[in-house]
């Protein structure tokens, strides 16, 4: 799930919430539909933020030891 997911479920809540004008029994389609917008912006920030998370200053180093072996180091600051 992501950003494809998100914008689907705003765009089909925001379909249902303010162009249909249909009813079904039991059911009310305008609330269906602002859940659906709210649920889809919600996924949308959720997928932005987990996104940015990762990002941040990234440094390796490489050491050569005397029996010609390597040992890389990989450190990460978050920003």
């Amino acid at each position: 799930m992501g950003y494809g997911a998100g914008g689907f479920l705003v765009v089909v809540g925001l379909i249902l919430a303010l162009a249909v004008n249909t009813s079904v029994s039991g059911i009310d389609l305008q609330t269906v539909g602002w859940i659906m917008t709210v649920v889809g912006v919600l996924l949308i920030a959720l997928t932005a933020f987990t996104l940015n998370r990762g990002r941040g200053a990234r440094s390796t180093s490489t050491v050569t030891h005397g029996d010609g072996t390597q040992t890389v180091r990989e450190t990460r600051t978050d920003i």
